[in-house]
């Protein structure tokens, strides 16, 4: 049984119709069986497993099995946590200022964007345990005895679980709603492990949940308090992160437009990868109907935003390093931009930094397709530009010697050769986004069903009320003409 739900109108809450059409689409993962399904979570599992048996070796090994060594001491490991934490930020971060904002065609999206940001956000984190190498590491950072309150590693430690906790708080309170209005289609008659589950975990997250004003007003004003909240712990986090680096003494390290840099990329990799997100599962899902060109091509405009202020910030870098002369920052720029680094840097510019712009600019291009593929090329590109910044300072030596060129020994640069362990790691950490995403969603539903139906009655409210007003216009023009034509009938 489906009950009316409560909406906020101007003055009061009224009580409007579910729509089942939303419902069936919100719920269709929870309840359907696609025989793509099994194979596909498999797959991923397999490579998670791959990624999980090279950490292992690597435990038993060390590090240098993951290419590392003594001029070549931070690389993929750094570039992974750097990257899986920023792109956290994208759906939380977006989704709260659409909802500050009173964006309504946010509606479709919030439910995703808030999940890309929960499964992305511990996938990051975990990257913290291969750049270790030993894992006990970790104990130095949860265990108070050992705080070093001076690290900035800490700082960042206690940023990063704070925001985790924001985030999976922002993603449970849409949440409530919703599971007490769906809990009636797990039917008595599925009997399953899963569905039985189902039930006891909407009964247990929604069971005091009766979309009375009172409990509707509290959650929307914490809604829009947790929005405003989020903002900031996410700013901070990756703010704290790039600390880690700009305290350090290496060329390209020191900058004070890191924190900056780190933001900005952050937001632009994060919404993008909730497009990506968005175009899977409303391909697989067939959401086609909710989720529309509109939110693609808005969303792109806001990814060449970000992208434009990141490229102008890594222009900004680069010129004011160059333009200073001094030897070993001179050099570090040197190898971005033609030596060793070259491919990589200038991947980026052209999938990164120029695709994106030239997309959003063209009609032919501003469509579906063409922002996916965008976001996609953004993705790889500034995975390559945050190694970019990190393995090009930890490789450059320390010695100098007037009688070069560049002031740097070139004989002394360090090297670093991927290997299969790191490649692996990486990837599991991509597929273990992928298999949390599909997991989650097999037990939550994909849509914000309460949103979506309370954006569509403001609409028909909104739309009644301007029928009125035209109607009231048509009248009184009407009498405006009648008085005009009886004065004119007595002249």
């Amino acid at each position: 049984m489906t009950t009316a739900m409560p909406i906020k109108t101007t003055d009061e809450y009224q009580l409007i119709e579910p729509d089942e059409e939303v419902r069936d689409a919100a719920m269709q993962p929870v309840l359907k069986k696609y025989k793509w399904w099994w194979p596909t979570v498999g797959v991923l599992s397999a490579l998670v497993l791959l990624g999980v048996v090279a950490w292992v070796i690597q435990l038993a090994d060390g590090l240098g099995v993951a290419g590392y060594n003594n001029r070549a001491f931070w690389s993929v490991y750094e570039t992974d946590l750097i990257f899986f934490i920023g792109v956290s930020y994208g759906g939380a971060v977006v989704s709260a200022i659409l909802r500050l904002t009173g964006a309504s065609w946010r509606a479709p999206l919030t439910r995703i964007a808030e999940a890309t940001s929960l499964v992305t956000l511990p996938v990051g984190m975990s990257m913290i345990l291969p750049h270790l190498g030993n894992p006990i590491g970790i104990w130095e950072l949860v265990w108070p005895p050992y705080w070093n309150l001076s690290s900035p590693v800490l700082w960042d430690f206690f940023a990063v679980s704070t925001y985790l906790l924001a985030t999976i708080v922002f993603f449970y309170l849409p949440l409530i709603p919703d599971l007490k209005a769906t809990i009636g289609r797990i039917g008595a008659e599925q009997q399953g492990l899963r569905a039985r589950f189902c039930r006891w975990f909407y009964n247990a997250l929604g069971n005091r949940w009766n979309g009375t004003p009172p409990q509707r007003r509290l959650l929307h004003g914490a809604l829009g308090l947790l929005a405003i909240m989020i903002i900031p712990i996410a700013v901070s986090v990756h703010s704290v992160l790039s600390f880690a680096f700009s305290s350090s003494s290496r060329p390209g390290y020191f900058e004070t437009i890191l924190p900056v840099h780190f933001v900005v990329a952050a937001l632009y990799t994060g919404i993008a990868l909730v497009i990506v997100v968005a175009a899977a599962l409303r391909r697989v899902y067939h959401l086609e109907r909710f989720i529309t060109k509109k939110h693609f091509v808005r969303l792109g405009f806001i990814i060449a935003a970000f992208g434009a202020a990141y490229f102008y910030l890594t222009f900004t870098e680069y010129l004011v390093d160059s333009y200073s002369g001094t030897t070993d920052v001179a050099s570090w720029v040197r190898q971005i931009l033609i030596g060793r680094y070259w491919v990589p840097f200038w991947f980026y510019v052209v999938a990164g930094g120029a695709v994106p712009l030239i997309v959003m600019a063209m009609k032919r291009t501003r469509n579906i397709k063409g922002v996916v593929t965008a976001s996609a090329l953004a993705i790889v590109s500034m995975w390559f530009k945050r190694l970019v910044i990190v393995l090009p300072s930890v490789t450059e030596p320390l010695i100098t010697s007037p009688a070069t060129k560049s002031g740097t020994l070139a004989a002394t640069w360090g090297t670093y050769h991927f290997t299969w362990v790191p490649i692996s790691i990486t990837v599991a950490g991509v597929a273990m986004i992928a298999l949390l995403l599909l997991v989650l969603f097999k037990f939550v539903p994909i849509l914000n069903i309460t949103e979506m139906e309370e954006m569509q009655a403001d609409g028909e409210v909104i739309k009644a009320a301007e029928e009125i007003v035209a109607k009231e216009e048509i009248g009184r023009s009407s009498k405006i003409k009648i008085g005009e034509n009886s004065n004119d009938d007595v002249s």
